[in-house]
């Protein structure tokens, strides 16, 4: 059996990195928030991950969703697992909206 090589987390965004050093407290508390909706429920990483991508698809949140498969990525979701949250949201928004949504995943998922 072939050994797998460990994950490389992806980095933070600058532009995030900046905001929490502009706004500390309002850092803090928006990291608190995510923690405590994190752990509100018994939903595991990948399916909040997906879902989130899912959110920011139907929102049209390119940078929500550029954040978000970079963090289902670290989680453990594959490429492919990506795609086919992506693809579910035709149905509900659209041809043109889940083609954009593609679009921004592949923005990293092709890196």
């Amino acid at each position: 059996m072939r050994k797998q090589k460990p994950r490389k987390k992806h980095a933070v965004p600058k532009r995030f990195e900046r905001f929490i050093k502009q706004f500390p407290e309002v850092g803090k508390s928006y990291t608190s928030l995510s923690k405590a909706v994190k752990e509100a429920g018994p939903l595991d990483e990948k399916t909040r991950a997906l879902i989130k991508i899912g959110i920011s698809a139907g929102s049209r949140q390119e940078g929500a969703l550029h954040s978000h498969v970079r963090k289902a990525l670290d989680a453990g979701v594959t490429a492919t697992e990506i795609r086919h949250a992506i693809l579910q949201c035709l149905p509900t928004i659209g041809f043109p909206g889940m083609m954009a949504a593609m679009s921004w995943a592949d923005d990293i998922l092709e890196k």
